[in-house]
């Protein structure tokens, strides 16, 4: 009597023994475990379908003049009208840059910015607000983490597996894309002085983002290339890539200060013009300073558009607090809300959190840890009382001021 063939499944090999149920087919078998794994794929292909198809296909790009970009930024972020009209001019240049038909006559060549402000501006909240309107891909990445390539750190291609990840691993999507390299200044070369330890995290970093900026053939690691050294490398072409670098550059106002000489003295000097030079060094930067405060001539050379973000006034930072459509205000009243207690402040109150932002001079950000100051003890007691509204007095919040942490702070 002839032996029966054992069945098997015909996608994971295993026999009618190892699965509880085999589905047989015209000329195959499936055990249930690959039907539940077939059906978890079909799920995610489908919702990536369903977004593709409400968002549009990823090559076909939706246009927005420039003040429609500059208009949909004026949302989020207060003043910078400078470095917003300049990112909205570039976004728009490099939306035209991918829908040129070649021509052999001219070919359109990429304007990569760079972004000087002090902490706390706005630098990385212009980028997130770009990234929400954009149909391309964007990534945001720090380079901090960087270092040459052979050293502890990430190498520079990591920054193109962000963006490879931010739409689905698509070449063709990502070779369109945009990366924020944010703190920048951070791989400012150390010293002109020469020295005999390599900076490996300063200007080497700079030189292995020349290409990248330019434009070359880079093989990427798709799962960042230290910890799995044994994958396939992408090749993407970066010539097409929009780069924006942002960085706070603390200390490179000397560096303008000596240029444009802001200590002139004499009969006919200009005091209201020399206050203003003083208070908006950032006005007049250019890539010479760059170049001094240790960004290489190379680097610069493609980083052609430099623009800087003002210094945060008062009347800047009070804007801030309450007008754009994520305020820090509507943030904490909409925690509030969840809990169902309506929160009210005193005008008054928000002068205060803005005098204590500008004196410890930390931006916008220091407007956030001013607020959680004042409202940490209302927010861990107020969820288990029965209160439906909840009014902050200036005498309150300066008296939960007094208490944190926060307030004993040194001012420099």
């Amino acid at each position: 009597m002839a032996k029966q063939p054992v069945l098997h499944c015909s996608f994971c090999g295993r026999s009618r023994d190892e699965v509880k149920i085999l589905i047989a087919g015209q000329d195959g078998h499936i055990c249930e475990n690959c039907v539940e794994h077939a059906q978890e794929i079909i799920a995610q292909e489908l919702v990536a379908y369903t977004d593709t198809k409400a968002t549009g296909s990823s090559n076909k790009l939706t246009v927005r003049k420039p003040i429609e970009i500059k208009k949909f930024l004026d949302d989020y972020v207060i003043g910078q009208d400078d470095a917003k009209k300049i990112l909205a001019v570039a976004v728009y240049n490099h939306y035209k840059r991918l829908n040129q038909k070649v021509d052999n006559d001219v070919e359109i060549e990429k304007s990569n910015i760079i972004m000087v402000g002090e902490t706390g501006t706005g630098k990385t909240l212009l980028a997130k607000s770009i990234a929400r309107m954009l149909n391309v891909p964007f990534a945001i990445v720090d380079a901090t983490v960087f270092t040459e390539a052979g050293y502890v750190g990430e190498d520079v291609e990591s920054m193109l597996s962000r963006l490879l990840q931010a739409c689905n691993y698509d070449v063709a999507s990502a070779e369109k894309g945009i990366v924020f390299i944010d703190e920048i200044d951070k791989v400012a070369r150390k010293s002109d002085n020469p020295s005999i330890t390599r900076d490996v995290s300063g200007e080497g970093v700079q030189q292995g983002l020349l290409k990248l900026l330019e434009g070359t053939e880079v093989l990427v690691p798709p799962q960042g290339g230290r910890k799995h050294p044994e994958q396939k490398l992408v090749k993407l072409n970066t010539q097409n890539i929009l780069f924006i670098c942002g960085g706070a550059f603390d200390g490179i106002d000397k560096v303008i200060a000596r240029r444009i000489n802001t200590h002139a003295i004499g009969f006919n000097v200009n005091k209201d013009a020399q206050e203003f030079q003083h208070n908006n060094l950032l006005h007049f930067i250019n890539a010479v300073d760059l170049k001094h405060f240790g960004l290489i001539p190379e680097l610069l050379g493609r980083l052609p558009v430099i623009t800087y973000l003002d210094p945060l006034d008062a009347a800047t930072l009070r804007n801030i607090l309450t007008e754009p459509k994520n305020s820090l205000i509507k943030q904490f009243t909409r925690l509030f809300e969840i809990e169902g207690i309506a929160l009210t402040f005193d005008t008054a109150t928000y002068d205060f959190m803005v005098e204590k932002a500008l004196e410890y001079k930390l931006g916008a950000r220091g407007l956030r840890s001013i607020c959680e100051s004042i409202l940490t003890d209302a927010m861990f007691e107020l969820p288990s009382q029965k209160i439906k509204t909840f009014h902050v007095s200036l005498e309150y919040a300066q008296r939960k001021f007094s208490s944190s942490k926060l307030s004993m702070l040194k001012v420099a």
